[in-house]
């Protein structure tokens, strides 16, 4: 348990009664700043420029594919987070490559009411220690180039970037974003 703004939070590793809970996230967010891709014939470039009105970015409903609610198998885990009240302030579902020996952040999101307070961060933490369990020897992630606020986040976590994919939203309700990745090392 960790104590953050007077808040107590239980983390642990999901359980299969979490998987509506996780579901019901609220994974949206409001930025007043985005990332621009400038994407040229020898590499890309981003730079952070205001956007007003800010932007509200709500994600579409999840397909039900992931298996967010099971917590653990051999290469995956979701670990979640649990406010005093029983409710879940957030999760982290993350999978592991030993080809490549790399963790991917599949989906972290915390819930509007409980961030800044260190969820997110501790929430990476257990998705860390896990790496390390199985060991990675890089931690990987996915996010698009709107969500200022997650890459801040990110980056103050250690991560950096490391790619672009200028098509992988094209024909979905994220048309028009590209996708960044971002990576650490294994600490």
């Amino acid at each position: 348990m960790t104590a953050s703004s007077d808040t107590v939070y239980e983390f642990r590793t999901a359980r299969p009664e979490d998987a509506e809970a996780i579901e019901a996230v609220d994974g949206s967010f409001t930025t007043g700043t985005v990332f621009e891709v400038a994407v040229s014939e020898d590499g890309f470039a981003f730079r952070e420029v205001p956007v007003d009105p800010p932007l509200v970015k709500v994600f579409p409903e999840d397909d039900g594919s992931g298996d967010e609610g099971d917590g653990e198998d051999a290469h995956g885990r979701t670990f979640v987070a649990v406010g005093a009240g029983g409710e879940l302030a957030g999760f982290a579902a993350v999978s592991y490559s030993p080809w490549n020996r790399r963790l991917t952040i599949e989906d972290i999101e915390v819930a509007p009411g409980h961030r800044g307070r260190g969820v997110g961060r501790e929430l990476m933490g257990r998705a860390v220690g896990f790496a390390r369990e199985c060991g990675a020897g890089h931690i990987w992630l996915e996010v698009t180039n709107v969500n200022a606020p997650a890459i801040h986040a990110y980056r103050r976590m250690g991560f950096a970037f490391c790619g672009l994919d200028t098509a992988l939203y094209h024909g979905t309700e994220s048309e028009g974003e590209h996708a960044l990745y971002m990576s650490m090392p294994c600490p």
